[in-house]
C-alpha cells in the first residue's frame, strides 16, 4: 500500500489500523468510522481516516458498547 493512495479498500483500511475486517466492516455499517459506500463496497480518505484517529473520535466511539 502507497502511502498516496487516497483512498482505501476496507482491507487496506483493516491492514491500516491493524483491525480486523469483519469489526472494520461492523464499525462502517454503524457510521463509527468514517466511511463512503460505492455501491456495494466500502472506500476510506485516508487522511480523514488519520484525522478521525488524532481527534480521539476514534476512542471515544468505544465508550458506545454496553
Amino acid at each position: 500500500m502507497s502511502r498516496k493512495d487516497k483512498w482505501l479498500t476496507i482491507d487496506e483500511l483493516a491492514a491500516y489500523l491493524k483491525l480486523g475486517r469483519t469489526k472494520l466492516y461492523t464499525m462502517a455499517q454503524q457510521g463509527k468510522v468514517p466511511g463512503n459506500k460505492i455501491g456495494k463496497q466500502w472506500r476510506f480518505d485516508r487522511e480523514e481516516i488519520d484525522l478521525w484517529i488524532k481527534s480521539g473520535n476514534a476512542a471515544n466511539k468505544k465508550q458506545d458498547r454496553v
